[in-house]
């Protein structure tokens, strides 16, 4: 077979093979049953074999028929999501938005808010990012990634320094006078976090204290803070995720910087549709 069948053909196969009906495919892609049947007697005649069993009541594939349908059907879903790599959504999709958990609870939440006050024309989704990155057609327009920067492939615009510093309960705040008082307490420790407690201790003069304090491991930064608010220890939290906390406060103003940052990151192949531009413009101005 020297050329690919026409799309129509395809699309006409791909449905009735689904639906195992030319009725039903028909439905599906808007057309009579007997333009499904007649596109699937030429795509037949194109291939050499037949793609079906026809029987009285009902329909069938044939050996060749089931061997194809998985191609086919991958060469649509590899096709649709290139166009949306490439493209975007459609231009009346909603803007799709991934941040972690901790920096949608705080930071971005009244930001959102603020922006559909201005733009009640545009739908939002907000999606959680933990560890992955995906941008491919069931992803994200923007995101807000936490890291160093230099991702390949994307525009990046940095959020702004980032310094973190002890949070905890107002309760548990009223017994901690110095970094000495952590001794015996319960440290929250947020994997992924380049800099840690071990690395705050130290600028706080008290190095080595965690060896005296319980410790707790959370695999996201919003358990460690919501183990805080409850009077579950003390976490390490961004200042900037402390200021937009009605729950927490610090029992220490002393921070330390960190090289890691909160990035507003986007693929740098695509352009970006009005309302996801809109979003972008807000959240980078509003910071």
């Amino acid at each position: 077979m020297s050329e690919l069948p026409p799309v129509l053909w395809l699309q006409a196969f791909e449905a009735a093979a689904r639906t195992l009906s030319f009725t039903a495919a028909g439905r599906e892609l808007g057309v009579t049953q007997s333009a499904i049947s007649q596109r699937i007697r030429l795509l037949e005649d194109r291939v050499g074999q037949p793609l079906f069993v026809r029987y009285p009541r009902s329909l069938a594939l044939t050996p060749a028929g089931r061997a194809w349908l998985p191609s086919v059907q991958e060469a649509f879903t590899r096709l649709a999501e290139g166009t949306s790599e490439v493209f975007g959504p459609s231009p009346g999709a909603p803007v799709t938005l991934r941040a972690t958990p901790a920096m949608q609870q705080t930071w971005l939440v009244p930001r959102l808010l603020s922006f559909q006050q201005v733009r009640p024309d545009v739908t939002l989704r907000l999606v959680s990012a933990i560890w992955s990155d995906d941008f491919g057609a069931e992803g994200a327009d923007l995101e807000i990634r936490y890291g160093h920067g230099g991702w390949s492939d994307m525009t990046a615009e940095c959020l702004g320094e980032e310094r973190l510093l002890p949070v905890c309960s107002s309760a548990v705040a009223a017994r901690l006078k110095s970094p000495a008082d952590l001794a015996g307490e319960t440290l929250l420790h947020a994997a992924g976090f380049a800099a840690g407690w071990p690395r705050w201790l130290v600028l706080a003069g008290v190095a080595g204290l965690e060896q005296r304090c319980r410790a707790m491991i959370c695999d996201t930064h919003v358990t460690t803070l919501a183990l805080a608010s409850y009077d579950g220890g003390i976490a390490l939290s961004h200042r900037r995720l402390l200021e937009a906390s009605r729950d927490l406060v610090a029992p220490f103003d002393l921070d330390m910087a960190t090289n890691e940052a909160f990035w507003l990151v986007r693929p740098a192949s695509r352009q970006l549709r009005e309302p996801a531009a809109a979003l972008w413009d807000w959240l980078r101005q509003s910071n």
